[in-house]
């Protein structure tokens, strides 16, 4: 199982892109698999930049990426790794940030919680703050 993080399906579809080719290459392989999935926050940002985001997880589901529910259980999750980001912000004088859980976290929990890995060409945030999650990247 794969949650496709947004950028990947944005990359998918931008052929300027330098991620262009693996984010397709990613999808597919996944979609073929039936191991493509997005969660509400991933459609919520794919919505966000979207002249129909009615529309939205039609488009998504005919690429062959299917919707998860963001279980409960993951919200523990999403709390702990939000908070160690908000002290290491603290610690290093950026000063308060928002004090409400940013996307990835969301989407690096539920990722935690069901064991599965996330498809994203940005790294950073979930590997420190997800470490058990693997990660498919243009890198990887």
């Amino acid at each position: 199982m794969i949650l496709v993080d947004t950028n990947v399906l944005i990359y998918a579809f931008s052929p300027d892109s330098p991620f262009h080719a693996w984010s397709r290459r990613t999808l597919a392989e996944a979609a073929a698999r039936s191991e493509a999935f997005v969660n509400a926050v991933i459609l919520a940002e794919l919505c966000v930049g979207d002249s129909d985001p009615k529309s939205v997880l039609d488009r998504v589901r005919s690429w062959g990426v299917e919707r998860l529910d963001l279980p409960a259980a993951a919200a523990p999750i999403c709390a702990s790794a939000f908070r160690s980001y908000l002290l290491r912000r603290e610690d290093e004088g950026r000063g308060v940030a928002v004090r409400i859980p940013l996307p990835d976290f969301f989407i690096g929990s539920h990722a935690q919680l069901l064991g599965c890995k996330i498809a994203t060409a940005d790294l950073s945030r979930y590997q420190t703050y997800f470490p058990k999650v693997n990660l498919l990247s243009p890198w990887s």
